[in-house]
């Protein structure tokens, strides 16, 4: 299982976050470029401005589960360990059993049409282009990180309302 947070931490923004990433993707091309069809920033470090958990979130992006095998195998190569969807459809995640001298990130695997990546990359391009919410989110996070501060499950349990919200908006300012 991925390791989980001990302490939660949200900081404010750090231009090298999109550095990091970067780092991070390069390796992840490295491994799997020709079997994916896109490298993902996700989560609240691709979010500019945004206080975050200092974790960087990378969606791998493959046309369907067919490369999944393939992916998985590379991937265990390098010393990643598939560690399923853990309980989020439409997308695999993995662990590093190695130092590679990243900040912390967590790697998914995602098919392009996937629950999982879907919604990260609407939830983030929602915030990315509206200020207000971007700023009620960070409201949100930095109220449960107080609260929940050796809870990481209570944490993300408590930011649920509000993702849905966004996903919903940002649903309905698609159509």
């Amino acid at each position: 299982m991925a390791e989980k947070t001990k302490v939660v931490e949200v900081v404010p923004y750090d231009p090298a976050w999109k550095a990091e990433y970067s780092r991070i993707e390069k390796r992840m091309l490295e491994i799997a470029g020709d079997l994916i069809i896109a490298a993902e920033h996700v989560g609240s470090t691709s979010i500019e401005g945004l206080w975050a958990k200092p974790v960087i979130d990378i969606d791998l992006v493959m046309e369907s589960y067919d490369q999944l095998p393939e992916i998985i195998r590379r991937l265990q190569e390098f010393g990643y360990e598939h560690q399923g969807n853990m309980g989020i459809e439409g997308r695999e995640a993995f662990k590093s059993n190695r130092d590679e001298g990243f900040m912390k990130y967590h790697l998914y695997v995602c098919p392009k049409d996937g629950k999982g990546y879907v919604e990260h990359i609407l939830f983030r391009d929602y915030l990315r282009s509206h200020p207000a919410a971007r700023e009620e989110y960070q409201a949100v996070k930095q109220r449960l990180a107080e609260a929940y501060r050796y809870d990481i499950d209570a944490y993300c349990d408590g930011k649920t309302a509000f993702v849905q919200s966004i996903l919903q908006r940002a649903s309905q300012h698609q159509e």
